[in-house]
């Protein structure tokens, strides 16, 4: 089970966190044999990050990493 997360009580910590160098990026699940459809999902400036809608795996672009938490 994912751990809370300290900013909100009501808010889920996404499984996993990845930081990336790119503004648009693919998400296929995690492992083979265990994922999802490849999906493409293309990070906004404004929030600096992006999750997946099938595995909620949340990619955040370097230049954001330090804000988003």
């Amino acid at each position: 089970m994912a751990a809370e997360t300290d900013q909100d009580p009501d808010t889920i910590a996404p499984p996993e966190t990845e930081i990336v160098s790119a503004w648009r990026v693919a998400c296929d699940g995690p492992g083979p044999g265990l994922g999802h459809p490849r999906v493409w999902l293309t990070i906004p400036r404004d929030t600096g990050f992006v999750e997946c809608g099938y595995c909620d795996k949340r990619f955040v672009h370097e230049s954001c990493a330090d804000k988003v938490k």
